[in-house]
């Protein structure tokens, strides 16, 4: 024993007191120490990272299943030529989905028993190959009770021995014979699901454009391990919750923009005082710049197309206004010359930017007093009050956003990897840019993102004290949330300005481009990302920063490694909105014991094709980096955690034995 253990400061001796209180004796606590070395040797577990999935439940819940081709690499590994390729197809389909194949199998399966055996057989041999990297207590956690002792059973018995062989046909012949072939392949297809993954990173932008945000949610809320780093869209559902009324505009605004109403129906939100509102200001106006992108599939009657079209202008006036009222309340975000309804000569059609006039598409704004043009009239004004009240009041988007906030943070740094969404925001010179969040309080870099953390909090709560000891009050958090959402240094956005009002409004095009911050024109630097990763103190050789947010053009020739390897953007290409854009539907990344793999995907057709015809997510994976050693827990965040507890355990077993504690005889 070295000399630090004879020098117990008081504060380890209290800390060794309440150890001692978990491990009461010398073994318990030499039982301990040996599990901890025997969990430090394990391979590291799987990681699988994605990002922007913007309301597409059904894909989404495809690449959760197949872990981004995890599970079908395994099968590949596992059977090789032994079955055919057809067979490893249904085999992985069947995992994925259980209970709808099995319906179609058994439909045309003439000797049902014959396929049960073999099935339960590959099925735990799956089972027994994604479990082997966890200890048998944790896969012991993840079995269902009704099956734990079977599937234990199956999983640690060889079929090489001949004595036992039998005894796993017996298991496996009375599991058919009983009439619970079906259960237990659901329930061991699960474990398989389950385990094919260890934790999963999600970097932002769960919400908006695809039509199931709620799904999603509903689906993490049961998942067994996963963080998310908070993305725009994001944030902008949770400053509506919060009751920020701009963030409430823009959340409308993009659910009619894409005619996509059934995350803000299932949520309850009543929209029905905004039809009636928009077809009494706008009934004469045909708002043909309002008209809604309609993805595949979503086909619309006229009425309705008309009607979205009214409700799409109305809610958008009244966004520039609410926001005009939150950017008049903050002179210190630098945004007045977002208050273009201030620029327009209503008469002539003309808005005035820069000293240069432009031409209005149309200049039809019943609601708006050329005097004062950010006022909102007394409808609109009792209109916002339903819909914030609405919003407010929304017990299941509240759980959701408990849910984000009790899982999330602006970034996280995990086995070498700084995970954020999208920016860091930087100076010309590719230095950490200071950015004010609050009057008089600047920060960059990590303590940056640290602080908005604790503003987004503080708006949940009645003000929050950070670190040094500043104090956001509520109000001042809840009107954050639009600078997060739009303003120039917001590391969510960073970009010159939101070209909204222009987009709608403005018939020059030239006035829709958004200059993007330094971020995204120095991130292929390595230099640049050193810094960035240094002064978020990420340690490692092989250390990286994972970004989602901006959609990779892989059909224009763009690469999604950047800087060296240094930088992966994996923005998932979820969204069908995207596609025409990238020509792929994204990435996802997978880290694993022998190095990372990112996944190229093709657009997802739909969960029915992929269980009748078994069409996966057609993938390419490109290997990015293979470890020379295969890696084990022990190089892992984790692993650090584990071998200070072996330390400490050590100290406490010289304490015993030194009689410094007395050992409780239990």
């Amino acid at each position: 024993m070295t000399s630090k253990h004879h020098q117990h400061t008081p504060a380890d001796m209290h800390y060794l007191q309440l150890l001692s209180q978990s491990f009461p004796t010398i073994a318990a606590a030499s039982t301990e120490i040996i599990n901890l070395e025997a969990i430090m040797a394990l391979p590291k577990g799987t990681e699988h990272f994605l990002a922007d999935i913007h309301g597409e439940s059904e894909a989404f819940r495809h690449v959760l299943k197949n872990a981004s081709g995890n599970i079908k690499r395994k099968v590949n590994e596992l059977f090789g030529n032994d079955i055919r390729e057809s067979e490893k197809k249904e085999l992985c389909t069947l995992i994925y989905y259980p209970e709808q194949k099995l319906e179609l199998i058994k439909a045309r399966e003439t000797d049902l028993e014959d396929w049960y055996r073999i099935t339960i057989h590959q099925l735990v041999k799956v089972c027994r190959d994604v479990s082997s990297k966890y200890t048998r207590s944790k896969v012991h956690k993840s079995l269902p009770d009704e099956f734990s002792y079977i599937i234990q059973e199956l999983l640690h018995e060889s079929l090489s021995d001949i004595d036992k062989a039998a005894y796993v046909s017996v298991i496996v012949n009375t599991i058919i014979s009983t009439g619970r072939a079906d259960d237990f392949i659901c329930a061991i297809c699960n474990v398989i699901q389950r385990l094919a993954i260890d934790q999963l990173h999600i970097l932002g932008d769960i919400y908006d454009r695809g039509p199931g945000a709620h799904i999603i949610m509903d689906t993490l809320r049961q998942y067994h391990s996963w963080d998310i780093q908070w993305g725009n869209h994001d944030i902008l559902w949770m400053g509506a919750s919060a009751g920020n009324n701009a963030c409430i505009c823009n959340v409308l605004r993009l659910c009619l923009r894409y005619a996509n109403l059934a995350t803000i129906e299932e949520y309850g939100i009543n929209l029905v005082p905004l039809a009636t509102y928009a077809l009494e200001a706008y009934g004469n106006d045909p708002c043909e710049e309002f008209l809604p992108k309609l993805l595949p599939g979503n086909a619309m009657d006229d009425k309705d197309l008309q009607l979205t079209a009214k409700m799409h202008k109305a809610i958008a006036v009244i966004q520039f206004k609410e926001e005009a009222a939150i950017i008049s309340r903050h002179p210190e975000w630098e945004m007045n010359d977002r208050l273009l309804f201030n620029n327009i000569d209503y008469e002539r059609g003309i808005c005035t930017i820069d000293g240069r006039d432009y031409e209005m598409k149309s200049c039809h704004f019943p609601s708006i007093d050329p005097k004062s043009p950010n006022t909102l009239t007394d409808e609109e004004n009792d209109l916002m009050q339903k819909l914030h009240h609405s919003f407010r009041v929304c017990e299941k988007l509240k759980k959701h956003i408990r849910t984000l906030l009790s899982h999330g943070c602006m970034y996280t740094i995990s086995n070498s990897n700084l995970l954020f969404h999208a920016s860091c925001p930087l100076n010309d010179d590719g230095s950490l840019k200071e950015v004010e969040i609050y009057p008089g309080t600047t920060y960059s870099g990590k303590d940056l993102m640290h602080n908005i953390g604790m503003m987004i909090r503080a708006a949940f709560t009645n003000g929050i004290t950070s670190d040094q000891q500043e104090e956001y009050p509520r109000d001042y958090a809840r009107d954050y949330f639009l600078y997060l959402w739009c303003g120039k240094n917001s590391p969510l956005f960073d970009k010159s300005k939101m070209a909204t009002f222009e987009r709608y409004f403005l018939k020059d095009k030239e006035t829709y481009k958004e200059e993007k911050g330094n971020y995204f024109k120095l991130r292929d630097s390595e230099e640049v990302c050193d810094r960035i990763l240094d002064a978020f103190e990420v340690k490692g050789d092989n250390r990286h920063i994972i970004n989602g947010h901006v959609p990779v053009h892989a059909s224009k020739g763009e690469n999604p490694i950047k800087a060296g390897g240094k930088l992966m953007v994996i923005d998932g290409g979820f969204s069908e909105a995207y596609h025409n854009e990238t020509g792929i539907a994204g990435y996802t990344l997978v880290y694993h014991s022998r190095g990372f793999q990112l996944v190229q995907h093709e657009p997802f057709t739909s969960q029915q094709d992929a269980i009748e015809r078994e069409i996966d997510i057609k993938s390419t994976t490109q290997i990015i980096e293979m470890s020379a050693h295969r890696m084990l827990v022990a190089d892992t965040d984790k692993g650090r955690e584990l071998k200070e507890q072996v330390s400490d355990l050590k100290q406490l077993l010289y304490a015993y034995r030194h009689g410094i504690i007395k050992e409780k005889r239990i």
